[in-house]
């Protein structure tokens, strides 16, 4: 078995940005660098012959370059924060591409994701942090923007059994070519 997901990987002037955050939150897990990414599918724990078919099908997905932005910080988690990211600016190109890979992982059997696409780096794993540091943090840290990027390709992770956060692992890029180079 092996965990996969999808997502658009970070370029490092964004980094940059996100970086300076992950420090005056006490308790919290910060991600590491080379982990943020914006996750499109998570796939969960499969079987190596799926791993082939997912592999098949993200291969037939189009990708024509878009802008990303980052805006904003927030959690999940509600009146028990577990997350901490900075959000991404809704966009249609984002949402189809992200449409693409919850069409592909239904075709090959995998079960629907029944929860709502809510694009985000997450920056942070919240474990014991008290609810009130978390609110404190997120208003004390905005607004927070970061420079708009270009996505031309996504990438398919693994995950290593961990508590989350990472690290993963780039196991393919989709197109599997660096489309800078044709420009």
């Amino acid at each position: 078995m092996i965990c996969l997901f999808t997502a658009l990987e970070i370029p490092d002037a964004v980094a940059e940005k996100l970086i300076p955050l992950q420090q005056g939150l006490d308790g919290a897990r910060w991600i590491e660098r080379p982990d943020f990414h914006i996750t499109l599918r998570f796939m969960g724990d499969v079987p190596e012959d799926v791993a082939r078919d997912i592999d098949e099908a993200l291969s037939d997905i189009p990708v024509e370059p878009f802008g990303i932005e980052l805006e904003g910080l927030g959690e999940f988690g509600g009146k028990r924060p577990h997350t901490l990211w900075a959000g991404v600016k809704p966009s249609e190109p984002l949402r189809i591409l992200q449409g693409r890979h919850e069409s592909a992982a239904r075709r090959i059997g995998l079960k629907p994701d029944t929860r709502n696409f809510t694009p985000h780096v997450t920056i942070a794993r919240l474990g014991r942090v008290e609810t009130a540091a978390v609110y404190n943090f997120i208003r004390a840290n905005s607004p927070f923007a970061a420079p708009a990027f270009t996505a031309g390709r996504f990438t398919l992770f693994s995950a290593r059994a961990s508590t989350g956060g990472g690290p993963y692992v780039a196991e393919k890029r989709y197109p599997d070519r660096d489309w800078e180079e044709e420009e």
